[in-house]
C-alpha cells in the first residue's frame, strides 16, 4: 500500500520569526501522525537550516522548492542538491507551474533537474499540469504526458521509482479554484496508466499527489480517490491548524 504524502510548499513566504512560530505550532498538532502519512515542509531556501534544526527530533520531513540542474561551482545564485542533502532535505519540488510559466523552465530543463536530484539521493516531487485552455480543449493529458516523457527520456522509467508526481492544474494554482475530486482522480488515473505502459510495478508504487488549492475543506474528498495519494499544499500550509487538518484527512483515508 502506498504511503500518503502531504507536502507544504511555503513558496516565498516567511521570516525567521514566522518560520519558528509555524513549526512550533505544527509540532504538537502532527505528533500523532503514523507511518501511514508522511508530512513534508518546503520553506524558502534561506530558512532550510532553521527549519532543519527545529524539526530535528520530529516526524516532519524537510524539502526544498528548487534545485540547480547542474552540479558545478560556477553557477551563481543556484543551490546544488548536495547542499540540500547537507541540511537533511529529503525532498525537492521540481517543475512547479510558477517556475515553468514565470521563469520559462522547459520540460527538458525540468528533466535535467530531476536527474540531478535523484543522482544526489533526493526525492523529486515532479509537478505536472495543464493550462485552462489545454484543459478546455481536451488536450490536458497530452500536455501532462509530454512533461512525463521528457523525464523518461532523461532518466528512463526507473527514475520514477524514487520520485513523487504532483498533478497541479495550472488553472487551479493561486486562483481559489480546484479540480473536482472526479476531475483530479481522472487525471491521476491517466498518469498511472501511462506510467504502467512503461513500467507496471513502478506505476503501482509511485505516489501521485494533487496540488491545486487543496484546503482543510476539500482535502478529505480528494484523498478518498483511489489514485490520489496526498497533496502538495500552498496557502493552507502556512496555517498550522489547516495544514494539520489536511494531514489528518490523509491519515483517516489511509486507516
Amino acid at each position: 500500500m502506498r504511503t500518503s504524502l502531504v507536502a507544504g510548499n511555503w513558496k516565498m513566504n516567511g521570516s525567521r520569526e514566522q518560520v519558528a512560530t509555524l513549526i512550533q505550532d505544527l509540532l504538537p498538532l502532527l505528533r500523532d501522525l503514523t507511518a501511514k502519512v508522511e508530512c513534508v515542509i518546503c520553506p524558502p531556501s534561506l530558512y532550510i537550516p532553521q527549519a532543519a534544526e527545529l524539526i530535528r527530533s520530529s516526524n516532519i520531513r524537510l524539502g526544498a522548492q528548487n534545485v540547480a540542474n547542474l552540479v558545478v561551482p560556477a553557477f551563481t545564485g543556484e543551490i546544488s542538491p548536495l547542499m540540500l542533502r547537507e541540511f537533511a532535505c529529503k525532498y525537492v519540488i521540481i517543475g512547479h507551474s510558477e517556475r515553468r510559466v514565470l521563469l520559462h523552465e522547459t520540460d527538458e530543463l525540468v528533466a535535467e533537474k530531476f536527474k540531478v536530484a535523484i543522482e544526489a539521493g533526493l526525492v523529486p516531487i515532479l509537478c505536472v499540469g495543464e493550462s485552462q485552455e489545454q484543459m478546455q480543449s481536451g488536450k490536458g493529458f497530452a500536455r501532462v504526458k509530454h512533461q512525463l516523457q521528457a523525464v523518461i527520456k532523461a532518466v528512463g522509467i526507473t527514475g520514477f521509482s524514487s520520485a513523487v508526481i504532483a498533478y497541479e492544474p495550472v488553472w487551479a494554482i493561486g486562483t481559489g479554484l480546484s479540480a473536482t475530486p472526479e476531475q483530479a482522480q481522472d487525471m491521476h488515473a491517466q498518469i498511472r496508466e501511462f506510467l504502467a505502459s512503461e513500467g507496471p510495478d513502478i506505476a503501482a508504487e509511485i505516489r501521485i499527489i494533487y496540488g491545486g488549492s487543496v484546503n482543510a475543506g476539500n482535502a478529505a474528498a480528494l484523498f478518498a480517490s483511489a489514485d490520489i495519494d496526498g497533496g502538495l499544499i500552498g496557502g493552507a500550509a502556512l496555517k498550522a491548524a489547516d495544514f494539520s487538518e489536511i494531514c489528518h484527512a490523509a491519515l483517516r483515508m489511509a486507516e
